[in-house]
């Protein structure tokens, strides 16, 4: 945690924000608005194939948060993978969304691949909307 005093002010900032304004890390995202049609809700699909982040050369990455709209009228689930294994899942209720700050963050190392699935009942048409937070983060020379 980084503190600074400006005359009387305490001025406090997270290590992750202190990272962004150093230039130790930079954040990226994983955004849009996607049309989808279930295949049935045990039958995971990409949400769609341009929405994916594969982590550089020289740098590793967490993913932060996840913001998630559901624009159609039954439940369904995203999943977030790591080269094609299941980090973490999060169901969306009908017409809803959620804001998820993950307290658990794993590093991923230079190569790894995130990608965005999900799965709903099938022949269930919508759109979700995607906002998703990763931080990438320089390696200490």
């Amino acid at each position: 945690m980084q503190t600074e005093m400006t005359d009387t002010t305490l001025i406090t900032e997270s290590q992750r924000e202190y990272m962004i304004r150093s230039g130790k890390a930079t954040p990226r995202f994983l955004q849009g608005v996607y049309p989808f049609i279930g295949r049935g809700i045990f039958e995971q699909d990409v949400v769609d194939e341009s929405l994916h982040y594969t982590v550089p050369a020289g740098f590793t990455a967490e993913i932060t948060y996840l913001r998630a709209g559901n624009l159609s009228t039954e439940m369904l689930y995203l999943v977030i993978t790591a080269n094609g294994s299941p980090l973490r899942y999060f169901p969306l209720g009908a017409g809803s969304s959620c804001h998820v700050e993950l307290a658990i963050v794993e590093r991923h190392l230079a190569g790894t691949r995130i990608d965005v699935a999900f799965a709903a009942p099938r022949a269930l048409s919508g759109a979700i909307v995607l906002d998703i937070g990763i931080l990438e983060i320089g390696e200490a020379k």
